[in-house]
């Protein structure tokens, strides 16, 4: 049978009658891999079924947050009973104050936390937050890192916009552009360069601690330190955006890995247990400055659902057993050695790199530090290898540019799938490309 199936693009025909590029995040319209995606339909475990009932080993798992897999038994318990009770209250309820309590009590930064919709909803207020608590207006960010799809924030992005070959986006003011200054991720140099060109004015420091959406990118020795070193000495605050690496890469995100705490830190889905839901918080000082008791102003009708919250307490229940995320890493080193491997079996220069349950690859002969080395590798190789892993049922994401995942779910047999298939798609790349 053609890839995708008749039914999956009959489906995405349709889609694209109703729909901008029949997709509503642009990565999954799938534009390096042919513009035609299977349409899924359902998941359980480590496992998703596209509308013509193929099967594939997931390694996209909604983009980080389903840790323990599809359809979690706890978690979807959960959300029917809280479901039950209500959808949507648009007033404090219990488990808000329950997921609050535990997501603070994990990550040794954060005393207070405001639960919003989304990663962009978190990274958006918490910079927001970072300029009236500094009463200055700059952000240092760094090339190929995505932090949300917000106006101040698409300068030299990564994820989508890289895929897209769209380092901005038309409809962002240059003026708006104008107060984010985008550097090179693991060039402290640039960063002092920054700081000196805007003295006095940089309100803060945001960065993935482990770049997930440049492909996988892991911080050079010192480089998270020396940020947050140099925010002391400029006076500016250090966010960490752990929408991906938070209470995935370790319990309480990578500022527990590698010892640097940051004033603020973005979470992500995975708070919610896969539901739209992102998190920000920090020093309960930092933190009253937002309204009701101060001037910052940040607000949402759905933040603090009750449903995701249930979610969420489910989900950061489960990752809390001892061992949990040490099992998990240990699980992906034994797929990512498998894979380095075959792809040397295979005479193909491929970096692979890995960050707890993150991991990533490069078609590259160099290795790869920063966005300006991740867009020299080679993504006609990336494609074809890609292409092929999804054909025989690996599902890796549609992108050269974005991290993988693996879950608690993923197990031998998962293993075993992906492995006999890289095996023949590192093959097939070798004919093609040499």
């Amino acid at each position: 049978m053609a890839f995708p199936g008749p039914r999956s693009r009959a489906l995405f025909a349709a889609a694209q009658r109703v729909i901008p590029g029949g997709v509503n995040s642009p990565v999954r319209a799938w534009k390096r891999l042919g513009g035609r995606p299977p349409v899924v339909v359902a998941g359980k475990g480590a496992w998703i079924v596209d509308a013509d009932r193929r099967r594939y080993v997931d390694y996209v798992l909604s983009w980080g947050p389903l840790i323990h897999g599809h359809a979690h038994p706890a978690t979807v318990r959960a959300v029917r009973a809280a479901a039950g009770r209500g959808l949507s209250f648009g007033a404090p309820c219990p488990a808000e104050a329950e997921l609050a309590a535990l997501v603070c009590a994990a990550l040794p930064s954060m005393e207070q936390v405001r639960f919003v919709n989304s990663g962009t909803e978190a990274t958006m207020s918490a910079l927001r937050l970072a300029r009236a608590a500094t009463r200055r207006a700059m952000v240092v960010k760094f090339d190929g890192c995505y932090h949300g799809h917000a106006d101040h924030l698409l300068v030299a992005a990564g994820s989508g916009c890289a895929t897209l070959g769209q380092p901005d986006s038309a409809g962002v003011p240059a003026s708006f552009a104008a107060k984010t200054a985008s550097v090179p991720y693991n060039d402290l140099a640039a960063v002092e360069q920054a700081f000196a060109a805007h003295r006095g004015d940089v309100a803060a420091v945001i960065v993935e601690p482990v770049a997930g959406n440049m492909g996988l990118v892991l911080p050079a020795p010192g480089f998270l330190a020396g940020l947050r070193a140099l925010c002391d000495r400029e006076g500016a605050l250090l966010v960490f955006d752990e929408v991906m690496t938070g209470f995935r890469t370790a319990w309480g995100g990578w500022q527990t890995v590698c010892g640097v705490r940051p004033d603020l830190t973005c979470l992500g889905k995975v708070v919610g247990g896969g539901l739209p839901v992102g998190a920000y918080g920090g020093a309960r000082a930092l933190m009253r400055q937002l309204a009701p008791e101060g001037p910052c102003y940040q607000a949402g009708t759905l933040s603090g659902n009750p449903v995701a919250m249930a979610a969420g307490l489910a989900c950061l229940g489960a990752a809390r057993r001892r061992g949990f995320h040490d099992r998990l890493a240990a699980w992906t080193t034994t797929l990512v050695e498998g894979l380095r491997g075959l792809a040397a079996d295979h005479r193909q220069a491929v970096q692979f790199a890995q960050a707890g349950s993150m991991w990533g690859y490069f078609f590259s002969a160099e290795a790869v530090g920063e966005y300006a080395a991740a867009a020299r590798s080679d993504t006609a190789r990336w494609a074809t290898f890609c292409a092929a892993m999804v054909e025989q049922g690996v599902y890796l994401a549609p992108s050269p540019f974005e991290a993988a995942f693996t879950s608690a779910a993923h197990g031998k047999q998962e293993l075993d799938h992906t492995l006999r298939a890289a095996g023949r798609a590192f093959a097939r790349t070798r004919r093609l490309h040499g």
